[in-house]
């Protein structure tokens, strides 16, 4: 097992806004590791009754510098209440972390019109909606950092993940792109793309002969923890990664 990272004040003082945080994935991972860092975050999911429960959690630990609230970023109106209620809670917007996204498996032979849409809305015109609203009031304030997760699927072929895949390119894409757009403005856009990180959701959508094989795939014989993943993310949105802009991070243990 590997041993926990402490925090060593990375994102003192930074107000950090973390979507698909609910649960024990990559989202509430970041938030984690971000207050850790010192951060102020404000977590989101769709899941109110998740949601609420891992506030608890990490209010327990971090008292009001953490905050929650509700949001489908499927809905362009709660995206921007979102980022509302970030600056009206915390006073400003300085890290956007976009994790929530939508995967399943199914052949492109039989995959529905509805299927590949509902991935893509979540995953791929999601992260655009939430990094929009989030530049736009950053660079109102002249400063900040996006970070998107992305997917090593994103590169890679994989049977059943068309959706998934095209989606997780686009937010490469989207990423590299949106870097360009707001780069006169000191403004970083990056992204992470993990390969295997281990959770229960993953493990109860996923069946274990998949995950076997991913597994082995690893150059450490395992799937990655969740933390370790959010540390590239509190990396990125560090001041450490202040030259980096349009880059897409792998977090992978991976053979090619």
């Amino acid at each position: 097992m590997i041993d926990y990272v402490p925090g060593h004040d990375l994102l003192a003082d930074k107000v950090v806004v973390v979507t698909a945080a609910a649960g024990t994935g990559i989202g509430s991972a970041a938030a984690q590791r971000c207050l850790e860092e010192g951060a102020k975050v404000l977590i989101s999911d769709w899941h109110e009754r998740r949601l609420g429960v891992t506030l608890e959690k990490l209010a327990a630990d971090h008292g009001d510098r953490v905050a929650a609230t509700t949001c489908d970023v499927t809905d362009e109106s709660q995206v921007q209440a979102l980022i509302d209620t970030a600056v009206s809670t915390f006073g400003r917007l300085d890290v956007m972390i976009n994790n929530a996204g939508l995967g399943g498996t199914r052949s492109v032979l039989e995959m529905t019109d509805d299927e590949w849409s509902r991935v893509l809305d979540v995953t791929l015109n999601g992260t655009f909606r939430c990094t929009r609203a989030a530049l736009r009031r950053m660079v109102d304030q002249g400063s900040g950092a996006i970070v998107n997760n992305a997917s090593v699927i994103g590169w890679r072929s994989q049977a059943g993940q068309a959706h998934y895949a095209a989606a997780k390119a686009g937010v490469m894409a989207l990423t590299r792109c949106a870097a360009a757009d707001v780069a006169p403005h000191g403004i970083r856009v990056n992204a992470v793309a993990p390969s295997l990180a281990m959770h229960p959701f993953l493990a109860k959508v996923t069946s274990e002969e998949l995950l076997a094989e991913l597994t082995e795939r690893e150059a450490f014989g395992r799937a990655a923890e969740p933390w370790e993943v959010a540390n590239a993310m509190v990396f990125l949105a560090s001041d450490y990664a202040s030259y980096l802009t349009g880059e897409v991070l792998s977090v992978s243990s991976q053979h090619p």
